[in-house]
């Protein structure tokens, strides 16, 4: 996951049109019907993420559809963490990555949402409830896969359940798979692993994103296609095992390996379009941004498979009586397809893969999910040129990234061991 600059725009601010939570309303689980009819009591909920979700247009329609005006609170996802654990009552809805679960629901801070209460929770892809794609595919669980710490054992409980029960820790909203980026017309050969970041051959030309949680893994990734290493689980290593990795990269570090270390989205594609790097960790829109500017730029699939990441809603422990029932509207309006559809076109997968494809048009949809050449251009929600038609998606369709990916992001770690020793590797 990322974090976010107040004026650059990360992966999360890139989707920061995207977002929102979604609501359901309380008891029933019915939702709120559309349109919105006006009520004498205004409805607002207070929104921390670290703008994976958020955006105008979605509180915009989100506004428009269920009256609920969201006020979003922007951190970085070190913060977000640290704001659940010391300001429970700062905030009503947290948008947050499953990797940070561990590090937040022993403190209780946040409530378990009921399942029964939303609405699409039995149409959610079972990338998240069975680790494996809509077609079948068994998806790679190291790390924090969510299907491992989506249940609790109970409305109260501070344990992860170990099959499902009605009480979930974060709905799903987001989710994508990662890999490197890099540029063709000056590598000029394939390139098909991991290891490629840590090749002499790009010295001064690699770079790595700054973000522990997920940094850790695109290094892991490297060392173990490096034949270094092998892991039992990348996304949850012993110590030692975060020692040996973080030698590996600063050993890298300092014969000069890498040009950066980014943190945002307008700096991997200032990194990758200016030719100052030519292989590094990257985001599919980012990718996408660099080619829109006529420079040739691939999301490259690599034979090790993908790192991927997902994010959801929760409800701070402080919610109660109207502002549940609000928030359970929201998370039931956020995926009932417009957000869905949204955060489909910006290069990202949606939860409920049904009701965003009803608010896709068909050639939408087979460009961003299917795999299949564009047959017209594909625009960005905001109308601008994404890709001309004829383009075809790297790494093909839907079931084919998420059926190939091999790890999700590293396990919050209580003691933050790993974020220290990420952050001496980047300061050596």
């Amino acid at each position: 996951m990322t974090e976010t600059t107040k004026k650059g725009f990360s992966r999360r601010t890139l989707l920061k049109g995207s977002a929102g939570l979604a609501g359901l309303a309380a008891g029933s689980g019915a939702i709120t019907g559309f349109p919105y009819v006006h009520s004498a009591e205004p409805k607002v909920l207070r929104y921390l993420g670290t703008a994976v979700n958020e955006g105008d247009d979605i509180s915009k329609q989100c506004l428009k559809d269920t009256g609920i005006k969201i006020e979003y609170i922007t951190a970085t996802t070190d913060d977000v963490t640290k704001r659940v654990m010391t300001q429970p009552n700062s905030f009503d809805v947290l948008d947050t990555e499953y990797f940070s679960l561990k590090k937040i629901v022993p403190s209780g801070n946040i409530l378990a949402l009921d399942a029964k209460k939303i609405k699409e929770f039995d149409n959610i892809t079972p990338v998240f409830t069975k680790g494996e794609t809509p077609g079948g595919k068994k998806i790679g669980g190291q790390g924090t896969a969510p299907w491992k710490v989506l249940y609790l054992e109970g409305k109260d409980s501070k344990k992860f359940a170990t099959s499902a029960t009605e009480f979930v820790t974060l709905i799903p909203t987001v989710y994508n798979a990662d890999t490197l980026g890099i540029r063709p017309d000056l590598i000029k050969r394939p390139i098909s692993t991991w290891a490629e970041l840590l090749n002499p051959e790009f010295k001064g030309k690699a770079s790595i994103l700054n973000i522990p949680s997920i940094g850790i893994m695109d290094a892991a990734m490297v060392v173990e296609a490096s034949g270094k290493y092998k892991y039992a689980d990348k996304g949850n290593m012993t110590k030692e095992e975060i020692d040996l990795t973080m030698k590996v990269m600063t050993e890298a570090k300092r014969a000069g390996q890498f040009r950066a270390f980014w943190k945002d989205f307008n700096e991997s594609v200032n990194l990758m379009a200016s030719g100052e790097t030519v292989i590094q960790s990257m985001w599919s829109p980012a990718v996408t941004k660099v080619r829109s500017m006529g420079i040739a730029c691939t999301f490259q699939p690599l034979k090790e498979g993908y790192r991927s990441w997902a994010s959801g809603f929760c409800v701070s422990k402080g919610v109660s009586g109207a502002k549940l029932d609000w928030a359970y509207e929201f998370v039931n309006w956020f995926l009932s397809g417009y957000a869905g559809a949204y955060l489909n076109r910006q290069g990202y997968y949606s939860a409920v893969l049904s009701t965003a494809k009803a608010h896709m048009e068909p050639y939408e949809w087979a460009y961003w999910m299917e795999g299949k050449p564009a047959e017209k251009d594909i625009k960005a929600p905001d109308g601008s040129l994404l890709e001309k038609a004829g383009a075809v998606r790297d790494g093909g369709s839907y079931e084919d990234r998420m059926g190939a990916v091999a790890c999700w992001n590293a396990v919050m770690d209580e003691n933050d061991y790993m974020v220290r020793k990420w952050n001496e590797f980047i300061a050596a």
